[in-house]
This record gives structure tokens, C-alpha cells and sequence, in this order.
């Protein structure tokens, strides 16, 4: 029978710069008397990540530009906001008044460059993404493999919108242990025709399924995913970032 579980791991403080969080994730699961077994996918949250990387900034230490000013005269923000996004910026995609829609130096194209203000105790502050999610990743996968010694893979999530649909999703912006997406490509369907462009982004549908158990404001950053079968291999967040010369919307 094909399942899966989805568990949320509850108890994991709040996280502060310089914090191990595959320590604090391990005294979580053992506080709630889980353990990590093999080929579970362990789902953390951009948000704890920066945090601990010391991603938290101040938005008045941003000085505006003139591009920056001039943009804000337009704009429900502050030309300090501004200068942030675009600091976190390598291009814009579309701006309006309500939001900068932005492609980030890590190559995710979202909202304001993915940063991030709630969820923060001192709303003068704001989130920035993480520098390098997919390092990340693997860290926090063979401190957790060396740990457990049972192989997983770890997806690092962030909240994107959607250009196409109403609602936002998780999806993965760190891979290790697993591949991002599951190619079907020359294989054949249920009758018999053969598949020629089906490629599905597995990380990303692990990274929303996670959320279900994390909730935007139930304070639970991480989940583990255990029964699928994820495919093996050395995937990437990146491998995700659709190519700019294979977007038809750019």
C-alpha cells in the first residue's frame, strides 16, 4: 500500500543566531520520542535557517538609493525596504506598488526577494534568505545521517506565491540526499504511450506537503516525511530554477 506520514517536530525553541539546529532538532524528536529512520526526508523551514546564519537585519541600516527613493514614491513601502529588496536583488521581473517581484542573487524569482517580516518579534527587523540554502542542507543531513546512521535526504522550504494561482505553496529552496525532480521521460504511461516530457518537482511537492503539519503560525519548523520513496541522487535547489533562456514569460 502506497503511504506516507508527515510528522511535525514540536518543541524547538526560538532560534537565535549561531544556534545548532541539527542539535536542537535532535533534542526535539527526542523529547517527543521519534527518532529519524531510513530514507525519511527531513523538512526545515528558510525562516529558522536564517535566523540561526544570522540572516536578521535591520531595515533602517539600508540606505536608500535614488532608484530606491524614486521607486518608493509609488510604493506602500519605505525607500529603506526598497534598498533591501533590491540589495537581495541580481534583477527586476515586475514592480507594482504593492510588491517587487524580483529574481534573487540565489536565482528564485518571488515576491520582494523573499524577505521576510513576519513571524518576528521586532517588526524594525526583517528576514532575509539564506546564502546558501543547499550547503545548508547538507550540513544539516550528515550531522543528522552521522547521528541517526541511517542515509536521509533534507529539504530547506521557503513560502513562494504563485503567478498562475491564488495561494501560496512550500517549496524547496535546498536539496541534499535526494534528487529535486523525478524524470519520467521515455518511460510509458498505464497505456502504453510513452512519456516525452513529464518531469515532476518532487522536493517541492515534499516541501507543501510538510507545511500541512508546520502551519504558518503553529511554530513547528520542522517535519519529517518518512514512507516515499524519493529518488536517489545528488539533486540540488537549484535544479529547480527554470533557465532564463527556457522562460517563456521572460
Amino acid at each position: 500500500m502506497n503511504q506516507i506520514e508527515i510528522i511535525g517536530v514540536e518543541g524547538l525553541p526560538t532560534i537565535k543566531e549561531g544556534n545548532n539546529l541539527e542539535n536542537l532538532i535532535i533534542r526535539a524528536l527526542n523529547q517527543q520520542g521519534e527518532k529519524l529512520e531510513y530514507k525519511d526526508v527531513v523538512v526545515v523551514t528558510s525562516k529558522i535557517v536564517s535566523k540561526a546564519e544570522g540572516c536578521l537585519v535591520a531595515v533602517e541600516d539600508f540606505h536608500p538609493s535614488a532608484l530606491a527613493i524614486e521607486l518608493s514614491e509609488s510604493s506602500d513601502k519605505t525607500a529603506n525596504e526598497i534598498e533591501m529588496i533590491l540589495s537581495e536583488s541580481a534583477s527586476p521581473i515586475k514592480i507594482t506598488n504593492r510588491v517587487l517581484i524580483m529574481e534573487t542573487k540565489h536565482g528564485f524569482i518571488c515576491a520582494n526577494a523573499g524577505i521576510d517580516r513576519s513571524n518576528i518579534e521586532n517588526q524594525e527587523m526583517a528576514l532575509l534568505l539564506p546564502k546558501d540554502p543547499d550547503a545548508t542542507a547538507e550540513k544539516i543531513r550528515k550531522s543528522l545521517e552521522n547521528y541517526y546512521q541511517v542515509e536521509l535526504a533534507v529539504i530547506i522550504s521557503d513560502t513562494f506565491g504563485r503567478p498562475w494561482r491564488n495561494g501560496q505553496t512550500n517549496i524547496a529552496i535546498g536539496v541534499s540526499g535526494m534528487l529535486a525532480i523525478k524524470d519520467y521521460k521515455g518511460q510509458f504511461d498505464q497505456f502504453g504511450n510513452k512519456l516525452e516530457a513529464t518531469e515532476i518537482a518532487v522536493a517541492d511537492q515534499i516541501a507543501s506537503a510538510a507545511e500541512l503539519v508546520m502551519g504558518k503560525s503553529d511554530g513547528v519548523p520542522v517535519a519529517v516525511i518518512r514512507g516515499y520513496s524519493y529518488p536517489d541522487g545528488n539533486g540540488t535547489g537549484k535544479d529547480l530554477i527554470r533557465p532564463r533562456e527556457m522562460d517563456l514569460f521572460r
